[in-house]
């Protein structure tokens, strides 16, 4: 690795501190407040009155990120989790060689400071350095003070810097962890148990999505990092635990975009003796209840469109939508030739090899899907792209289930689960049927799941919530790499 000339410099001064027989990486730190525990403590001990008789006394501890070396006085900034905190360090205090050590500081170093707490004739709460310890050197450069970390790849690529110099960074993931602890005490509130299924499975499922593949060298087999929970869940209900939720990562080996990364967060349950008109219920008191908690309103900004999440959502059918955005009634053209013949005629593009279902889900996608402002949900896919779901009583074309959408975004997929095995059974083996056909991305045969549906699951209303897409809406993020901590990129060259 060759260093470049700041950071020799900076190793000449680690070298200058260990020869002076102090331990630049010690294996121990003292804190007796946090910095805004500190700054706290002077206002209780000034509102007492003791605060000039018996002053506070104080350890803290943080990152170097402002040093003014003034002769015989030094000022500087510690900042820790919690913020930042002036330090005030003399020569007459640490003495003539310790107060010498400072010039073998640098921003971005950690330090350990002990003192008493009191204010500058400017007013600034500031600990007066009694004893200062080195906790850690740090050999690279902070980023750039005043403007922060723009440059987008660097930040995505170093997420310690970008959370370094961007406070709005830190809160935005501060937020996603609230957002996650809500949804957990809210689902653990209603009843459901929190498990966790297997990442790398025998069998994928679950999702309409092309898998990634690894090698399980003990047991000489191909294995697949999951696309969906929802195969694992639902043999849990089968099981005879009647609520039931996952959150964890899946893996979907397919493109990367604004809203899309391969690997990503979501939150599946399942609810035993629900259908999908309960989880719709679910869900508009689960979005008001992470909203309030998390951000304090139920009123969401996101781009240039405000989102009431306190209303009831509305509610409108797949046909319906269809037939006011696109101007094509699909029940009129219920076949693959006739539908793609009426799009053409529209000049709409689309591939004209896909079936009658994925040219519902274009339509859906291009026409239907970016006016979903407020929160909505948009009811009954043709049963084409809906091989778990129940078939609606009145009309076996569609099944019971909706997607979840405000902002433009689609942040919820419910079902009605199907638990009619035989049902169940020929749906996967029109999928398999489908991908002989070239679908790469239709299921696969689980053999194992209908045996587990022909013991008896009772009726289910399923969700699938993505965690990533949930906290961009929450706040504000236009790119999905915004609220993942470490996103996946196409290497260096």
């Amino acid at each position: 690795m060759q260093f470049d000339e700041l950071t020799q410099q900076r190793i000449a001064k680690l070298n200058a501190i260990r020869a002076a027989g102090v331990d630049p990486y010690p294996a121990r730190a003292r804190r007796t407040h946090t910095t805004a525990q500190a700054l706290a403590a002077l206002m209780t001990a000034e509102a007492a009155g003791t605060a000039n008789s018996q002053p506070p006394q104080t350890t803290v501890v943080g990152r170097l990120v402002a040093l003014r070396l003034m002769g015989k006085a030094t000022f500087a900034h510690l900042a820790d989790g919690s913020g930042r905190i002036q330090i005030y360090l003399r020569q007459d205090d640490l003495g003539a060689e310790r107060y010498e050590f400072l010039k073998n500081l640098d921003l971005g170093d950690f330090l350990q400071v002990s003192g008493f707490l009191f204010r500058t004739r400017t007013g600034e709460i500031t600990v007066h350095a009694q004893d200062v310890v080195l906790l850690s050197k740090a050999l690279r450069p902070m980023p750039e003070k005043w403007h922060g970390l723009r440059e987008t790849e660097t930040r995505y690529r170093q997420r310690y810097l970008d959370l370094m110099a961007n406070e709005d960074t830190r809160a935005l993931f501060v937020t996603r962890s609230k957002i996650i602890a809500t949804m957990r005490r809210f689902l653990d509130d209603r009843g459901f148990i929190e498990v966790e299924t297997p990442i790398l499975q025998p069998q994928y499922g679950g999702a309409f999505a092309r898998p990634f593949v690894t090698h399980y060298n003990a047991l000489d087999q191909d294995f697949y990092l999951r696309i969906a929970t929802e195969l694992y869940l639902k043999r849990l209900i089968v099981g005879g635990i009647e609520k039931v939720y996952e959150i964890g990562k899946n893996f979907r080996n397919e493109g990367i975009d604004t809203k899309h990364q391969p690997e990503f967060t979501v939150m599946e349950s399942y609810e035993a003796y629900a259908d999908y008109n309960d989880v719709m219920r679910m869900v508009e008191e689960l979005l008001a209840v992470l909203a309030e908690k998390a951000l304090g309103t139920t009123t969401v900004t996101f781009g240039d469109h405000s989102v009431d999440f306190a209303a009831t959502w509305r509610r409108i059918s797949v046909r319906e939508a269809i037939r006011l955005h696109a101007g094509i009634d699909i029940d009129e053209f219920p076949d693959r030739v006739s539908l793609l013949a009426r799009m053409q005629a529209a000049n709409i593009k689309v591939d004209p090899h896909l079936s009658w279902g994925k040219l519902v889900d274009e339509l859906l996608s291009t026409y239907v899907e970016p006016n979903l402002i407020q929160p909505t949900f948009l009811l009954d896919y043709p049963i084409d792209l809906s091989p778990l779901a129940k078939r609606k009583p009145d009309n076996p074309r569609y099944v019971e289930r909706f997607e979840g959408f405000a902002a433009g975004l689609e942040i919820a997929n419910a079902f009605s689960e199907l638990n009619d095995p035989l049902d169940q059974l020929e749906r996967f083996r029109q999928q398999v049927e489908q991908r002989a056909a070239g679908d790469e991305e239709a299921q696969p045969m689980d053999e194992d799941y209908v045996i587990a549906l022909m013991h008896g699951m009772p009726p289910t209303g399923g969700l699938g919530m993505g965690i990533d897409r949930l906290v961009m809406l929450l706040t504000n993020r236009p790119a999905i790499r915004e609220v993942i901590l470490f996103p996946q990129l196409r290497a260096k060259e």
